[in-house]
């Protein structure tokens, strides 16, 4: 069988995303389905064990299945073999085996391609899952007869700039994080909206999360809870030197521009507490909404309060 490769989303089609971004939508089998992909944190033991029976499930239910090549021949299935970055090619959903960090991960590899994931959580607090292993059948039903919605959530896109250079980019699910890596040796930032200026911010650092990052590290650093299916950017002081220093939100449509200042040269940036890149006194650092969304699979008796009170406030 020969599988059309799966369409790329390109910066001119963003108006057409963004039309369908803020609202959670039913998946409505717009594409018949062509395979699953299971991307698995190989760290986890755990996780060759489920992706082992989720093979045998899916295959089960005639549908086709593709595994990273060294699953594959660990299970003695080199024909379901496919490296990750040919995944867009034959597949239409991929179930993310791991925790959150796994997931956001994997949510940046396959943004460019709006592939639907299912997050299975192999982790601890698994906020941004919707199954659970011992749910497997379920699951894998669930998915065949459509009985699912997708929700979009907005990216964040950081561009970092040096003298004038624009010298690397990054995409984001949860943040982007500006911090010192010094104790007790403070950075300024500066933030600009749309090149207007909004304030100065002396501390350990600032975090500019999404809606769906609201729930990490914003959170801990006294950030509110934002429901995800709304489009904004949040701005939240790290550990600030002032009284007054509070979180802000702002319009995902506005750039933000940031110039970092200190008298050390000990400043870095991190992408959803993953990626990092080292900064310089007087980088700019351009965040934006990304063209980009991850696309999640959720259950429809499943809803954001729900998963607020059982995995944040520990009610049964």
């Amino acid at each position: 069988m020969i599988y059309p490769k799966r369409k790329l989303i390109k910066d001119h089609e963003v108006n057409d995303l963004e039309t369908i971004q803020r609202s959670s939508t039913p998946w409505n089998g717009v594409f018949m389905m062509q395979g699953i992909g299971l991307a698995v944190n190989k760290g986890k033991p755990k996780a060759w064990i489920v992706a082992r029976e989720l093979v045998y499930l899916i295959e089960q239910r005639g549908i086709d299945v593709y595994l990273e090549p060294e699953l594959a021949h660990h299970f003695e299935r080199d024909d379901l073999a496919l490296p990750i970055t040919r995944f867009h090619e034959k597949i239409d959903k991929v179930f993310v085996l791991g925790g959150d960090g796994t997931l956001l991960g994997f949510a940046r590899h396959f943004a460019p391609y709006n592939i639907p994931i299912l997050s299975i959580n192999l982790g601890n607090l698994g906020f941004l899952s919707e199954a659970e292993p011992e749910d497997l059948p379920r699951a894998v039903e669930q998915i065949i007869r459509n009985d699912f919605y997708i929700e979009k959530r907005m990216m964040l896109e950081a561009i970092i700039i040096r003298r004038e250079e624009q010298l690397k980019n990054f995409i984001a699910l949860n943040d982007v994080g500006i911090s010192t890596g010094s104790f007790s040796r403070m950075i300024t930032h500066t933030v600009y909206v749309n090149e207007r200026y909004l304030g100065s911010f002396s501390g350990d650092g600032l975090i500019i999360s999404t809606p769906t990052g609201s729930t990490a590290y914003s959170l801990s650093a006294g950030g509110p809870i934002v429901v995800p299916y709304i489009d904004l950017f949040l701005l939240t002081p790290v550990a600030p030197h002032s009284l007054t220093s509070r979180p802000m939100v702002l319009s995902a449509d506005e750039k933000l521009r940031i110039k970092v200042d200190s008298t050390h040269q000990d400043i870095g940036l991190t992408v959803d507490g993953q990626l990092g890149f080292k900064l310089e006194v007087e980088d700019d650092i351009i965040i934006q909404k990304s063209p980009y969304v991850t696309s999640l699979i959720k259950w429809r008796e499943h809803n954001f309060f729900e998963v607020i009170r059982k995995k944040l406030q520990g009610e049964n």
